[in-house]
C-alpha cells in the first residue's frame, strides 16, 4: 500500500522517566532508530534520569504525560488524600476513579492542583514542551482536560494526543480481534469527537490518529512494519512503552508487556528500511503539526 504524501509520522515512547531500563531505550531509540518523541512521567522514580538524556537529545520532542493513576502525586500526599490509597499512591481502577472524580467536587480541586504541579515540575526542566498527554488516556476525562486547556497557553500551547485508532487501517494491519478493534475504535471515536471539537476551539493542534491503542505493549517490529504499511493520510502517531529489559517494584510495566521487543523494533534495521521506502521521517508533535520548521 503506498503512503500518501500528506501522511506525517510521530512514533512515541511513554512513560519515560519510570525506570533506567525505559530510559535507556528511549535514548537508544532515538539516537539509533525511529523514536521521535517520548512522554515524561514528572513524577516518576527515574524522571532525574529522563530529563538528563533528555537535555542531551535536542531533537527528542518531549511531552507530559499527566498522571493521575497507577504512579505517585508530586505534591506530598496529604495534599492530595482522595487521589491516592494509604500507600501514598494513585489508584489503579480508572472506571471507578474516573467516577469518583467526576462527582466530587474535592477531588476535582484535588486533581487540578496535582495537575498543575506536574506542569511546573515539568517546566522546572528547562525543556520545551512538544506535547501533552495522559496516562491510561485519562486526559479525556472532563476534569482533567478542563485544568490541562487553561495551563497548555502558557506552554505554548503544544499538541495533545488524541486517541482513536481508525478501524479498518488496524484491523488491515493486523488480521485479528475484529470485534475489539472495531468496539475500540467506536468507544474513543465517540470520547474523542468531544476532545477534538474542544481542542480545534482553544486553538490546539493534534494528531489526527493513533497505533498502539489496540496494541499496547505488542508494538512489536512485525506489527510496526504492518502498521507503517496501512498509515491514513493526516498526522498519525506511533507509541509504545519500551524498556531495554523489565525490573522489578510497584513502578514497572504490566505483565503482558513486551517492552524489550518494543525496543528492538524501534531499532529495528527492518524498520528503519521500510520508513526510508515509503519516504517517511518520524518528527516531533510540534514539527507534525505544523508548529515548528
Amino acid at each position: 500500500m503506498p503512503i500518501a504524501k500528506a501522511t506525517k509520522l510521530i512514533v512515541t515512547a511513554d512513560d519515560f522517566g519510570l525506570s533506567n531500563e525505559v530510559n535507556e531505550a528511549v535514548e537508544r531509540g532515538h539516537r539509533d532508530g525511529i523514536l521521535s518523541a517520548a512522554s515524561l512521567k514528572v513524577g516518576a522514580p527515574a524522571r532525574e534520569d529522563a530529563v538528563r538524556r533528555a537535555r542531551e537529545l535536542p531533537k527528542l520532542g518531549v511531552g507530559l504525560h499527566v498522571t493521575l493513576l497507577d504512579g505517585r502525586p508530586v505534591l506530598p500526599p496529604s495534599e492530595v488524600p482522595g487521589l491516592v490509597g494509604p500507600n501514598g499512591r494513585f489508584s489503579s481502577a480508572p472506571v471507578r476513579f474516573g467516577i469518583a472524580l467526576y462527582f466530587s467536587a474535592e477531588l476535582r480541586a484535588q486533581a487540578r492542583s496535582e495537575i498543575e504541579a506536574q506542569f511546573r515540575r515539568f517546566g522546572e526542566t528547562g525543556l520545551v514542551l512538544d506535547h501533552i498527554n495522559g496516562h491510561k488516556h485519562f486526559h479525556l476525562h472532563p476534569a482533567v482536560l478542563e485544568t490541562i486547556l487553561k495551563i497548555a497557553p502558557n506552554f505554548g500551547s503544544p499538541p495533545i494526543r488524541v486517541p482513536f485508532e481508525p478501524f479498518a487501517p488496524s484491523f488491515e494491519a493486523n488480521r485479528d480481534r475484529a470485534l475489539g478493534r472495531l468496539t475500540s475504535a467506536c468507544f474513543y471515536f465517540l470520547q474523542t469527537r468531544r476532545l477534538a471539537r474542544k481542542l480545534k476551539r482553544a486553538g490546539i493542534s493534534a494528531n489526527d490518529y493513533i497505533f498502539g491503542l489496540n496494541d499496547s505493549g505488542a508494538m512489536t517490529e512485525e506489527r510496526m512494519l504492518s502498521f507503517i504499511e496501512h498509515l491514513p493520510p493526516g498526522v498519525t502517531e506511533l507509541y509504545c512503552h519500551p524498556a531495554t529489559s523489565r525490573w522489578d517494584g510497584a513502578d514497572t510495566l504490566p505483565a503482558g508487556y513486551r517492552p524489550v521487543e518494543e525496543f528492538h523494533a524501534l531499532i529495528s534495521p527492518a524498520v528503519k528500511a521500510k520508513l526510508a521506502a515509503c519516504n517517511l521521517k518520524p518528527q516531533t508533535f510540534r514539527a507534525a503539526c505544523g508548529l515548528e520548521a
